[in-house]
């Protein structure tokens, strides 16, 4: 198995829930967000090169993001779920 298959995406799908779904819509039950960004089952469409390097920004986020401080784990988490949507 990858090593991002041993995540957990449950995990993944309540921080996304804490602290991503004010800008983006993080699952299908969301019905609104900020518009100008991506919504998660478009980002988990990405090519997997591009996935890949979805830990590494949420590591150092860009400015605009909340200062979330998360684990590695909890990033492994997050990412999990993100490609847990792929369809």
């Amino acid at each position: 198995l990858p090593a991002w298959a041993l995540d957990d995406e449950v995990n993944g799908q309540r921080l996304a829930a804490q602290w991503c779904s004010p800008c983006h819509v993080v699952s299908g039950k969301q019905t609104h967000a900020v518009s100008a960004t991506p919504t998660f089952m478009a980002i988990a469409k990405r090519r997997s090169d591009e996935l890949d390097k979805l830990a590494s920004f949420l590591a150092n986020p860009h400015p605009v993001m909340p200062d979330m401080s998360l684990s590695r784990q909890e990033i492994a988490d997050l990412v999990a779920y993100i490609r847990s949507l792929k369809p």
